[in-house]
C-alpha cells in the first residue's frame, strides 16, 4: 500500500499566466495531487470567478491562500531547488531531465528543502534568462511537436512526484540547500569579479555564467558554502583593487 506523504514543501509557480481560467485549472490539477501551494508572477488576469469556476470547490482553498509577486527574483527566493520546465528544446536547454527523474530529485532532498516548480507563460513558456533561476528543467515529451496547456503539464508532472515520493525505503534526505535569494547574490559576486578579471566575455558574460551555474547546481551549495565562495570573491576583489592602485602610471 502506498505510504501517505506531505508535499508542503513544493510550490507551484505560475510565471505570468495569461488566462484566469488556466490558473483555476492548475489550481484543480495541483490539489488532486497533493500539491496545496501556489505562486503567480505577474499574472495577466485573476478573475475571482473564472478562476474558481475551473478549479472547482476543493481546490477553491488552493487560489485563497496563493501569492501573488512582482518579480520571478522575489517569487523564487525562498526556495532551495527550482524545477524549470520547458516544451523546446537544443540551443542553451541542455540537460533535460524527464518527470520521473524530476521527482527522483524532489525526493532525495526530503522535505527539509523547499522545491519550487517554475512554469512559463501559455503563449512562449520559459525563456532562457528565466531558466537561469532553475537549478535542472523537465522536459514533457509528447507524440507531436504541440506542446501541452498549462493544466495538463502540472498534473503529469505533480502525478509523478506523488508516486515516487509514496514509494517505500526513501534515499536519505540531502541537508537544507543554499536559497536562491543567497545562490543569485554569489552569482552576481562573482559575475562582478570575474569580469574584473577580465575571465568573462564582455559581450555576453550571462552566457559563460551559465556554465557555473549549470556546475554549482549539480553541487548543490550550502549556505554556508555559499558564504566561502563570497568571501573568495571579495579577497580577490581587494587584491585586483590593491594591484591596479599600486600599478605605475
Amino acid at each position: 500500500m502506498p505510504v501517505q506523504v506531505k508535499l508542503d514543501h513544493l510550490t507551484i509557480v505560475l510565471h505570468q499566466p495569461r488566462f484566469a481560467e488556466n490558473i483555476g485549472s492548475t489550481a484543480r490539477a495541483a490539489w488532486n495531487m497533493g500539491l496545496t501551494h501556489l505562486a503567480l508572477v505577474n499574472p495577466e488576469d485573476t478573475d475571482w470567478e473564472r478562476m474558481t469556476k475551473l478549479s472547482t470547490h476543493v481546490a477553491r482553498g488552493l487560489l485563497e491562500k496563493m501569492e501573488i509577486h512582482t518579480s520571478l527574483a522575489e517569487a523564487l527566493a525562498p526556495y532551495q531547488f527550482i524545477i524549470g520546465t520547458t516544451a523546446r528544446l537544443g540551443g542553451q536547454r541542455k540537460e533535460l531531465i524527464t518527470p520521473n527523474q524530476a521527482a527522483r530529485k524532489i525526493r532525495s532532498l526530503g522535505n527539509r528543502n523547499r522545491v519550487a516548480l517554475l512554469f512559463g507563460p501559455e503563449n512562449r513558456g520559459l525563456s532562457n534568462e528565466e531558466l537561469r533561476f532553475c537549478q535542472t528543467v523537465v522536459n514533457i515529451p509528447t507524440a507531436s511537436e504541440s506542446s501541452l496547456n498549462l493544466a495538463q503539464a502540472v498534473l503529469i508532472l505533480g502525478y509523478e512526484i506523488l508516486l515516487v515520493l509514496q514509494e517505500e525505503s526513501p534515499e536519505p534526505a540531502l541537508p537544507p540547500l543554499a536559497t536562491s535569494f543567497e545562490l543569485e547574490g554569489m552569482y552576481r559576486h562573482l559575475s562582478e569579479v570575474l569580469q574584473m578579471l577580465d575571465f568573462l566575455d564582455e559581450q555576453n558574460p550571462e552566457l559563460w555564467m551559465m556554465s557555473l551555474r549549470r556546475f554549482f547546481a549539480r553541487t548543490g551549495l550550502l549556505s554556508n558554502e555559499v558564504r566561502l565562495i563570497r568571501g573568495v570573491c571579495r579577497q580577490l576583489n581587494w587584491f585586483v583593487k590593491t594591484q591596479r592602485e599600486q600599478k605605475p602610471e
